[in-house]
């Protein structure tokens, strides 16, 4: 104001107004005593509680941090307003000159200070960003600073829940392996009044997979040969991780041998190469085959054998029609009950059991249908079987002779061994003087004699034919003769 200059005032409805032009609004005002004094209020921003400023850190204690927001003095933001997180370090969430957002929560406390809120401030821009992503479906991105019970603690500016369930698209074994990461996940639950956020990282996973699984889907056709990893097991499969997408391998494509259930040759996370059998294409499903990227044991059935010749096998199950005979991994034959033994066989088992080493003669090799047609009773007695096709050793048991004490004591002494000698020449003795005895004189005796007879010879030439194969027309005719009791 220039020297020996005196503004005029003008009182109107008990307001005072300056008239004079060349004073600015804003830059001068009247003292309470009506003296003319600088505005300097005015040149302070208006602020208001519960709205968010901006500002730029001037120092970090250790209880509580100065922020210069350019009002009149420097706001105070205490420590347990500085993060969500429990028992912070301020010096770990801002340092000096760095540039934050604050909620003012009192304009001036009991101290005259301004106390300020980083968290809060946080939380109220966060609130608007996570409604905006829970109605347009996008997803947030929050660092993990807590590990629950039942699941994960995200910082998103409000503690957002991630239940252990949702965490990946299969469950989590070990949730103490996502501390400190940054995750995006999808708001499945919200509500204000409660702060109460869900959470869910597998519905971001899925919809990353579907992009994939599409992929994938255009990438493959049938026959194909990919690798990939056991993902899971189940009793009629394994499913096939391909790198974003499962495809399944049917217990009947997991081996050319018989497999009662896939963990007996897979187990899970095991690395294994496939071939893609088929492509549903609108169900996005894919079927694959272990057993085709495996040499086929049929291919050396039809290289290295013929019919008619003998080979060597295993007896893998016994069925009320017959026995199925394994003569190669993943190669069996049927063994019909007519060809199971020279004689008429009732039932299978009289001849056979699961696990019998056996050799059969082939009758027929269907290699369109897969399948072998074999014979027990026409291998000839001494035949040789050929060399096994797959360069194995022979599967034929050696018998187990247990000779131990327990099972065939050994003889103690002379005297021991002379009483087993007498012993043995008694039973010979009585059976000399049994041949020795005459016929029955009466014709009743003699009519038991003629069945006894009948039955022995009828038995007889069953067992002969067992034994001698060459004789099998006669020796059928024999175990179907009548007796003649003529003789």
């Amino acid at each position: 104001m220039e020297p020996g200059y005196t503004p005029r005032f003008v009182m109107a409805n008990d307001t005072v107004e300056m008239t004079d032009p060349r004073l600015e609004e804003g830059v001068w005002t009247l003292s309470p005593e009506g003296e003319l004094v600088p505005d300097y209020e005015s040149t302070f921003p208006t602020i208001n509680e519960g709205e968010v400023v901006h500002g730029t850190v001037v120092r970090v204690d250790k209880d509580e941090v100065l922020v210069d927001i350019g009002y009149k003095s420097e706001g105070v933001i205490p420590v347990a307003e500085l993060s969500i997180r429990r028992s912070v370090n301020p010096a770990d969430e801002v340092s000096v000159g760095e540039e934050i957002d604050a909620l003012v929560m009192t304009k001036e406390d009991a101290e005259g200070r301004l106390i300020l809120s980083k968290k809060r401030a946080r939380f109220e821009l966060a609130w608007k960003k996570i409604e905006a992503a829970a109605v347009s479906g996008e997803a947030v991105l929050g660092r993990v600073i807590e590990v629950v019970k039942g699941g994960l603690i995200l910082d998103l500016g409000v503690r957002g829940f991630l239940p252990a369930s949702l965490v990946d698209i299969r469950r989590v074994q070990d949730l103490d392996e996502f501390m400190g990461t940054e995750l995006r996940s999808k708001v499945i639950e919200l509500n204000r009044s409660r702060n109460n956020v869900v959470l869910s990282r597998r519905a971001v996973l899925e919809d990353e997979r579907k992009e994939m699984r599409q992929a994938i889907l255009d990438r493959l056709n049938p026959g194909d040969v990919v690798d990939g990893q056991i993902s899971n097991i189940v009793d009629f499969g394994a499913f096939v991780d391909l790198d974003g997408m499962d495809g399944l391998i049917h217990i009947s494509e997991l081996s050319w041998s018989h497999v009662n259930h896939p963990s007996e040759v897979l187990e899970i996370g095991q690395d294994v190469k496939v071939k893609v059998l088929d492509i549903d294409r609108d169900r996005q499903r894919i079927s694959l085959g272990l057993k085709q990227t495996q040499s086929d044991p049929w291919q050396q059935v039809l290289e290295n054998y013929n019919e008619e010749d003998v080979v060597e096998g295993r007896v893998t199950k016994v069925v009320t029609f017959g026995a199925f005979v394994e003569i190669l991994p993943g190669v069996e034959g049927l063994v019909h009950i007519s060809e199971l033994a020279q004689h008429h066989v009732e039932n299978p088992r009289e001849v056979v059991s699961q696990g019998d080493a056996v050799n059969v003669l082939i009758l027929e090799v269907d290699a369109e249908r897969r399948r072998l047609s074999l014979s027990l009773k026409r291998v000839e007695e001494g035949a040789e079987p050929l060399p096994r096709a797959d360069g194995a050793e022979s599967v034929h048991l050696t018998p187990n002779l247990d000779l131990s004490e327990d099972v065939f004591p050994a003889i103690a002494s002379d005297a021991d061994a002379s009483e087993v000698s007498e012993e043995l020449e008694a039973v010979a003795d009585l059976d000399v003087e049994l041949q020795d005895e005459p016929a029955p004189e009466s014709d009743a005796a003699a009519e038991v004699e003629l069945e006894s007879q009948s039955t022995a010879d009828t038995d007889g030439a069953a067992g002969d034919v067992a034994l001698e194969p060459e004789s099998t027309a006669d020796g059928d005719a024999a175990a179907g003769d009548e007796p003649d009791e003529t003789t």
